[in-house]
């Protein structure tokens, strides 16, 4: 039987994506060992029903990130996150490796594209490496042009007009603004540790024995035929969630759900609800959250917000009086909510989301129009490509101003809330199509799983 290792950065995004496809490959009698941190470890398991779930193909295999316990590991700490776990994960992974049974010898590792030491790991013992990047494919070749647009003197900008439109990326012609790029772009600092990550990625990626991508051709066909030109061998196996029934979905969230929403949710209207949630890692100012919040209460909108522990630093003693009102009329708070259930809720009519690539496919799935409003990492091309290609949503980018919210909060929910449902509708149809029997993603998938059943043989005789 095969054996993959899976080795997903310790972050909610990421575990999320490679649980899922583990979850699907366990269900193709395919071994998995998951490596995951201790602390990660730790939460999901105070968090969910993930151990005792789990199918028996499948094990968690923890390791130390190398940080202390009482590290915050926010976003802010990226840099330090991954320059810990870069100094202590190789020597464990080799270990892992090399002193596995033969009954259970790896057939294949799948990791994360920033874990770029397994690379070398991999080549170095005989072990065919497969890349998945859980970011969006825009993201994805957005990093992989950044050497390009380095030659070519669009990075660093060299002054401070983010509308300039960005000219060398293939294939994003006349889409891209400086504005749109990864957040570490506005300053692109060479020494950054971030830079430097996303820099090794790009020189390591095409060199794998492939790239799995949580896409579908109708989303991304002009993204992924550029990037095939690097990397010929790509999986676009997405949307992940829905090649599985729900009773087989196993919740992986390392925050408790508050499951009050739902029960909230079912006394509402059809299509009469935003939904708000900032996703695991960003955070809010107080005059952020104000300005959010006057802006849903002034639309006149009923909205279910998530304020994620820590996520703003307001307390209702802060909140006027009459936003109080508001959300005790009209509003609904939870610490943390089942988002794929809440988003396939017939009472949600649109997303106020931060853009993280989980949070844009299940709204996609789920066909509920977006606002953006992005923070980190993809989430600048992503909400990009919602607004302008896509046109499943509002870009809210760089903007946190009452009046802009209520205008695109009664636009997605009134004024052309039918033009959004429709387009919506249409895209979680094109989803559907692909995970189906025929579609591009089962068709990739079912690809994957015969390549992962043939690797050991075909690349340890090499």
């Amino acid at each position: 039987m095969a054996h993959v290792l899976i080795f997903p950065l310790p972050l909610q995004g990421p575990i999320n994506g490679m649980l899922r496809l583990a979850e699907i490959l366990c269900l193709q009698h395919i071994n998995i060992t998951f490596i995951i941190t201790q602390h990660i470890h730790r939460r999901l398991l105070h968090s969910s029903d993930i151990q005792v779930k789990y199918h028996d193909t499948f094990h968690f295999q923890t390791v130390p990130d190398g940080l202390p316990e009482e590290h915050p590991r926010t976003i802010f700490e990226f840099s330090e996150l991954m320059q810990s776990l870069g100094a202590v994960a190789p020597s464990i992974l080799r270990k892992m490796l090399t002193s596995t049974d033969a009954g259970k010898q790896v057939s294949c590792i799948i990791a994360d594209g920033l874990l770029t030491f397994a690379t070398d790991i991999a080549a170095e013992i005989g072990i065919p490496l497969l890349y998945f990047d859980t970011i969006s494919p825009s993201a994805i070749w957005t990093y992989m042009c950044l050497p390009k647009l380095i030659q070519a003197g669009e990075l660093p900008f060299k002054d401070d007009n983010l509308d300039e439109t960005i000219r060398n990326i293939r294939g994003m012609e006349g889409i891209m603004r400086r504005r749109d790029l990864p957040d570490f772009c506005r300053t692109m600092n060479f020494k950054d540790p971030q830079v430097d990550l996303v820099l090794k990625q790009v020189h390591h990626m095409p060199i794998s024995q492939g790239l799995i991508l949580n896409t579908f051709q109708h989303l991304d066909a002009l993204v992924l035929f550029q990037m095939l030109k690097l990397c010929p061998n790509i999986y676009a196996i997405g949307p992940l969630h829905t090649h599985l029934q729900s009773s087989d979905i196993i919740s992986s969230s390392i925050w408790q759900e508050d499951r009050s929403c739902i029960s909230w949710l079912d006394k509402q209207p059809s299509n009469s609800v935003v939904y708000v949630s900032i996703g695991s890692l960003s955070f809010m100012t107080k005059d952020e959250f104000l300005e959010i919040l006057h802006g849903l209460v002034s639309s006149g909108s009923r909205f279910l917000w998530v304020r994620r522990p820590g996520s703003d630093p307001v307390s209702n003693e802060e909140i006027p009086t009459k936003l109080l009102r508001g959300i005790k009329d009209r509003g609904c708070t939870v610490s943390w909510a089942p988002q794929r259930e809440v988003l396939a809720h017939r009472a949600v009519g649109g997303f106020l989301t931060h853009s993280g690539w989980n949070s844009t496919l299940e709204s996609i799935v789920a066909g509920k129009p977006m606002i953006c409003w992005p923070h980190y990492v993809d989430q600048q091309v992503n909400s990009r490509y919602v607004g302008e290609v896509w046109r499943l949503g509002l870009d809210m980018k760089d903007i946190c101003d009452r009046v802009v919210v209520e205008k695109m909060v009664r636009e997605i929910m009134e004024l052309k809330k039918d033009t959004f449902l429709e387009r919506a509708r249409e895209m979680a149809d094109a989803a559907r199509l692909s995970v189906s029997e025929g579609g591009s993603s089962n068709a990739d998938l079912g690809r994957l799983i015969n390549d992962i059943k043939n690797m050991n043989l075909c690349t340890k005789s090499n």
